[in-house]
């Protein structure tokens, strides 16, 4: 008796068995012709192609059948949603009288002040990505680090420091981070207004030794528009900003005739290929307006300083510093070139007494000072005489507010209270408001 064949054996026989054509587990199989390995054969098909009959015939376009249209079925008569119908489509409800809640309103070609023109805006909501020197370049000016030398010689001057100072300020710090409040950490929203309140009230007593500082006012929710040409470009600084403290009288000059000769030879510093217009809000519909904010006859017409607070508790809603100063010179400008051609008219020319406009913003911990000077309204060309600004940036109060002691091992490491106190941040402050006065 032969011996049991093995798997591979039989794997062979079946092989076999199929190539043969023979019955396997009920299906006959026949063997098929060996594929084609070679070229293909040289047909006419082959090496000129089809014959030109039977390319017309694959080309020639079947006629397109008719569509019979059909009538939409919605769900409108059943008054409410029905899956697998169409929605309706209404024509719009005429309500026979103008509701200006519910009105679409004209298209922006409709308007009356619609213009082919763009202008560029430059509202308080714009962030600035270049910061600063996207707005040297927009308002022609030079940057100058450092405060200029008539607010430096009121820092160092002792006689025009208020008594005992450093106490009255951690007083106003631990006010507004500490005290004013139910909550065991006061929100940045509700502590930077309070402590810029604190800080200006404790400018104001110094009326006493300068009775002048009394012909101040304070203005919020006021709204600025001055508009400009920069090189083929109309700018626009429009719409509410910071705080603005006016007076009677204007801050005098800054800078002496022979600095402002001096700014021709500057050369304006370009971000190319960056836009100076990123950022910026681009609109059709607009208004040239220079408006300073106040009606003629208002006894307060010249800007002094102009206050920025950045409350947002939400630090992605806070402007970074570089952005806050950059908003900050933009505002300052629009305030003096508002101002100016009010007082100079609308012609672009160097003005014979600038116009100095000052401001400062703050987190309610960090400071920003900065001194604007306009010199010239001819703005087009980057030649010529160039406005100036300076800049004290990133000055600290204070370091930290400590409002819940830490402790250690039931032992208080670090009690409560104010910890840093610069008070060389406050004469800067107070600096700035008594400048043009003192």
């Amino acid at each position: 008796m032969a011996a049991a064949a093995g798997p591979a054996a039989l794997r062979r026989a079946g092989a076999a068995a199929r190539g043969r054509g023979i019955l396997t587990r009920g299906i006959l199989t026949r063997g098929a012709p060996p594929r084609h390995r070679g070229p293909l054969p040289r047909t006419p098909w082959t090496t000129r192609g089809p014959p030109p009959e039977e390319l017309a015939r694959v080309v020639e376009r079947r006629p397109v059948r008719e569509q019979v249209e059909l009538d939409t079925i919605t769900y409108a008569g059943r008054q409410h949603f029905v899956p697998g119908l169409a929605r309706p489509r209404f024509p719009p409800w005429d309500r026979g009288w103008h509701d200006p809640w519910h009105s679409p309103g004209p298209r922006y070609e409709e308007m009356p002040l619609y213009k082919e023109r763009g202008c560029y805006i430059c509202h308080q909501g714009v962030r600035m990505l270049e910061g600063v020197r996207q707005a040297q370049w927009l308002t022609k000016t030079k940057l100058v680090e450092g405060l200029p030398p008539s607010v430096l010689g009121i820092i160092d001057n002792p006689a025009h420091q208020l008594e005992d100072h450093e106490e009255r300020v951690k007083r106003a710090i631990s006010h507004a981070r500490l005290w004013d409040t139910t909550e065991v950490a006061p929100r940045r929203e509700h502590y930077c207004p309070v402590l810029f309140e604190d800080l200006i009230h404790l400018c104001r007593l110094m009326s006493m030794k300068y009775p002048s500082l009394t012909k101040r006012m304070l203005s919020r929710n006021y709204k600025i528009s001055a508009t400009w040409e920069r090189e083929s470009i109309l700018l626009q600084v429009r719409g509410l900003n910071g705080i603005l403290m006016n007076s009677m009288a204007p801050i005098p000059p800054v800078a002496s005739k022979e600095e402002i000769l001096a700014t021709e030879e500057h050369v304006l510093e370009t971000f190319y290929p960056i836009s100076p217009t990123i950022d910026l809000q681009e609109a059709n519909v607009y208004r040239e307006l220079n408006d300073t904010g106040f009606r003629d006859g208002y006894p307060y017409s010249h800007p002094h300083t102009v206050f920025f607070l950045e409350s947002a508790n939400i630090r992605p809603n806070r402007f970074r510093p570089e952005q806050l100063r950059a908003k900050m010179l933009m505002f300052a400008f629009g305030n003096a070139l508002a101002k100016a051609k009010v007082l100079y008219g609308n012609d672009p020319k160097v003005l014979e007494q600038p116009v100095v406009v000052q401001s400062v913003g703050t987190d309610g911990q960090l400071f920003q000072f900065m001194v604007f000077q306009l010199n010239t309204t001819d703005l087009v060309s980057s030649d010529g005489i160039k406005n100036l600004v300076w800049i004290d940036s990133d000055q600290n109060l204070y370091e930290k507010a400590q409002c819940i002691p830490e402790v250690k091992k039931r032992v208080v490491t670090k009690p409560t209270g104010i910890y840093g106190f610069q008070p060389d941040t406050f004469k800067k402050f107070l600096a700035l408001y008594l400048h043009g006065t003192v």
